[in-house]
């Protein structure tokens, strides 16, 4: 009789366990304080901390969602705030979209098109909430002018993977372009910088940062220079932005850090570049896009990036984070880009 009390105590045990739900699968991981890579599917991942929440931002289904959490490795609470009209400028290929927290309101940097492939259309738009609440409702801003001749609009020029930069009161914008604009997204992809009289509008002309010109950058059938994104130290300003191509094994990352952080910022000689500072190995292919964010408690520095699932070359990719430390002088360490499926203890304060 005790033989079968225990048979049938194990058997419901087992059946308890077969029956999990997904919160309490996440407890018990969490019991080991660890996770592995990848977190989840996608490209171009964007996350920022913002009153002790994490907001994560992403193009889907022609459109743009937000999600926010109290945790760095889940999305929690997921939004649309904008799908692509059916007609305009912007109807279609949408892109990398970045959402920044500027003078009270929340800003959508993002690309897109009229048509593509082949992808020659894409421009830079600008969505803003109505309120200072991430999920409010938002406007459309318009079209950012990216061309050398602002008094033309007609003129302007391919552009993609807009990001802000907000240094001693004034507010600059980086992104990804094309000398002139071409026939063919065959084309060679270079950074510019230009100051922004407000959120949603230049002021004066744009200025080239950096072209894909050294070795650790060229090679390919296609050089470029992408994905430029933020990260700072103090008065330390570095630009951590992609390089080589985005659908090869190849794709990598290089650093512009600004010299004289009371110079001129529109001046290409005040920036230094090196690299690769952020590379794939042979368990992890073409990492590249990445945003950086400070842990629950803010005592750790993360790299938040994404990588391709195979060798063959596309587009078919997933989003990582690892924590990463910092030089003696100052500059960032990324170190070795962690495999997947090797325990990495979660962010410092998220339990």
């Amino acid at each position: 009789m005790n033989r079968l009390k225990t048979l049938i105590l194990m058997m419901l045990a087992f059946v308890s366990f077969g029956q999990c739900t997904e919160k309490e699968a996440e407890k018990i991981s969490e019991t080991n304080n660890t996770f592995t890579n990848p977190v989840w599917d996608g490209a171009d991942p964007w996350l920022v901390k913002h009153n002790n929440e994490y907001i994560y931002c992403w193009s889907a289904g022609n459109g743009i969602n937000i999600s926010r959490s109290a945790k760095m490795t889940q999305k929690g609470q997921v939004k649309k705030i904008w799908q692509a009209p059916e007609t305009g400028w912007n109807r279609n290929c949408v892109w990398a979209p970045e959402i920044h927290f500027i003078q009270g309101r929340w800003y959508v940097y993002y690309a897109a098109g009229e048509s593509g492939p082949p992808f020659i259309h894409q421009r830079t738009g600008v969505l803003r909430s109505k309120t200072d609440d991430v999920f409010s409702e938002y406007e459309d801003m318009g079209k950012l002018y990216t061309g050398d001749n602002p008094a033309d609009v007609s003129t302007n020029v391919w552009s993609i993977d807009m990001t802000i930069l907000e240094h001693k009161d004034k507010l600059y914008s980086i992104w990804s372009g094309w000398i002139k604009q071409e026939t063919t997204d065959a084309t060679q992809q270079h950074l510019f910088i230009c100051e922004m009289e407000n959120p949603w509008t230049m002021k004066g002309k744009r200025v080239k940062l950096s072209s894909p010109d050294e070795v650790w950058e060229t090679g390919g059938p296609l050089n470029l220079n992408e994905g430029p994104e933020i990260l700072k130290k103090g008065e330390k300003v570095f630009v951590i932005y992609s390089c080589r191509e985005s659908w090869l094994v190849e794709y990598r990352q290089g650093m512009l850090q600004l010299i004289n952080p009371d110079g001129n910022l529109l001046d290409p000689t005040n920036w230094k570049k090196s690299g690769p500072v952020f590379e794939g190995n042979a368990q992890v292919l073409g990492v590249g896009h990445c945003s950086f964010v400070k842990s629950p408690d803010n005592t750790e520095d993360w790299i938040v990036y994404h990588s391709k699932k195979s060798t063959k070359p596309g587009w078919e990719r997933d989003v990582r984070m690892q924590p990463f430390q910092w030089n003696a002088d100052g500059t960032p360490d990324f170190g070795q880009a962690i495999p997947a499926g090797k325990a990495i203890s979660l962010p410092s304060g998220e339990k």
